[in-house]
């Protein structure tokens, strides 16, 4: 054992070995460095050259809309973005790089960029915004991030950290390890404190270049964190940063730091405002609707109804219904193995094998075959952790899929959950011709605020059943105690 020590550690007694590596390391770095072209600085950015940034980007691209629903139909719209990139770029320090800009087709309240100049915003971001300043503010973060070459630092240090310690194991006769696998996800994490920093700087400077009252990033990012507050008032919970913020780090000094660079100028409130309305707010019905516990979704053809007290969650991996601290419901789809057509066996082969599965029966669910069976399983629902009771239902549709709930409820709820389980279960069912012609996205719409009318005479209309005047003031931009003004333009949702 002590001879295979030495021998391991051999290397060590190799001064001209280990010195030539060690200096390799150190000439990585020292020649990997490039100018960064936003502030003049050097950058570590030895792995991903401008030529890689574009290669990658046109590569990721496709797989950005793929993960985000797609490109948003209305090609007025995404002119009307683009637009606005394309001042804010020719105003940067890389005025004739071909940027990219796409509105994504998704609810969430989000904006990235990946190498090589390809820019996004969502739709639910552009919902939320109030002047064509603020999404001036917003893309020009973004396009701080591309300028500044945020991503190609990011991936140069990982990769040379991968390569350190290739280099240590070698030193210390270890096997070479396998640089890490860096894909979308690299680009969609969150940037640096500093990082972040340097692209509201960035942004704030583009701004000001285009004529664009740069006090509206502080106003933008004040507005998210009201929508992150109210979204936690409709899901009865705290929510980790999500959306923009997942990857965009927000902290207080954010704010009054991009307010104290701030400068006058142009808001453009109604011009963002006209080319908005109409847009679809919330689910797209390809993506299935909800409305109040009703999940419906036309392409699929199918409905059901969630219990009282259980809030509806919309994703595009399944949907859930949760109650806290009591249940939460999972549905879904799988496609069905022609060689396990059969509901009950898919139950008990597929998809809960190794349980002890209990109470296994067949039954009919609108007129469809069906299975159902119940177990004990180990898991967390909200601040529950422990035993759950399982109750598993598939149901086999025409159209060659497998449709799946999942109820787990703690032991001490499930008792007084079972009756709204099963009309739950039983709700199920295709949807007619007719009520797929009735299914339509809700939309954001702008009214002339009329003389008398209030926050909550405005907000009463919204289709929302809870938290009208909240989701009101969110929407707008307005502070608890602001009312509107005749003649103003509001932005209101309809269906």
């Amino acid at each position: 054992m002590r001879e295979r020590l030495q021998g391991n550690f051999e290397w060590l007694r190799q001064p001209r070995r280990m010195a030539i590596l060690v200096f390799m390391a150190l000439a990585l770095v020292s020649t990997g460095c490039s100018t960064n072209p936003a502030t003049g600085e050097s950058a570590f950015t030895l792995f991903m050259s401008p030529a890689d940034e574009v290669r990658v980007g046109a590569q990721e691209h496709p797989k950005i809309l793929a993960r985000f629903g797609g490109v948003y139909d209305d090609p007025d719209l995404g002119g009307y973005v683009a637009e606005i990139g394309g001042r804010l770029v020719a105003n940067s320090e890389m005025p004739n790089f071909p940027f990219t800009f796409t509105v994504l087709n998704s609810p969430e309240v989000n904006a990235f960029a990946v190498p090589g100049g390809y820019v996004y915003v969502t739709r639910g971001l552009l919902a939320l915004a109030n002047s064509e300043a603020e999404l001036a503010g917003v893309i020009g973060h973004e396009i701080g991030h591309v300028v500044a070459r945020h991503t190609a630092q990011r991936y140069s240090q990982a990769v040379a950290a991968g390569v350190g310690a290739a280099v240590l194991g070698a030193v210390v006769g270890g096997d070479a390890q396998q640089l890490a696998q860096l894909g979308s996800e690299l680009y969609l994490a969150g940037f640096s404190r500093e990082q972040e920093f340097q692209a509201d700087q960035l942004g704030v400077r583009y701004l000001a270049n285009a004529g664009y009252e740069s006090y509206a990033m502080a106003g933008f990012l004040e507005q998210l964190t009201r929508n992150k507050s109210l979204q936690e008032q409709i899901l009865d919970d705290d929510l980790p940063d999500a959306d923009f913020f997942s990857t965009h780090p927000n902290t207080p000094d954010r704010v009054a730091r991009a307010r104290a660079a701030g400068a006058a100028g142009a808001v453009r409130r109604d011009a963002l405002l006209q080319n908005i309305a109409g847009l679809v707010f919330g689910d797209d019905p390809a993506q299935g609707l909800v409305r109040g516990r009703r999940f419906s979704h036309p392409d699929l053809g199918l409905t059901f109804e969630t219990p009282p007290g259980f809030k509806l969650i919309n994703t595009q991996q399944a949907v859930y219904a949760r109650k806290r601290n009591a249940a939460i419901i999972r549905f879904d789809a799988v496609r069905r193995d022609e060689t396990h057509p059969d509901p009950r066996v898919y139950l008990t082969k597929i998809w809960a094998p190794r349980l002890r599965l209990a109470n296994v029966e067949r039954i009919t669910i609108g007129g469809l075959p069906a299975a159902t069976a119940s177990a004990q399983v180990s898991g967390s629902v909200d601040d529950y952790r422990g035993s759950l009771d399982a109750r598993f239902v598939v149901v086999q549709f025409p159209d060659n899929k497998l449709y799946r709930l999942l109820f787990l409820s703690l032991p001490l709820s499930t008792a007084g959950l079972e009756t709204d389980f099963q009309r739950m279960t039983f709700s199920l069912r295709t949807l007619s011709a007719a009520e797929i012609a009735q299914l339509v996205p809700l939309t954001v719409e702008v009214l002339d605020v009329r003389p008398g009318a209030t926050t909550e005479s405005l907000a009463a209309g919204l289709p929302f059943s809870d938290l009208k005047v909240e989701r009101f003031r969110v929407l707008n931009g307005f502070n608890p105690g602001d009312q509107p003004v005749p003649g103003e333009k509001v932005k209101i949702i309809a269906e």
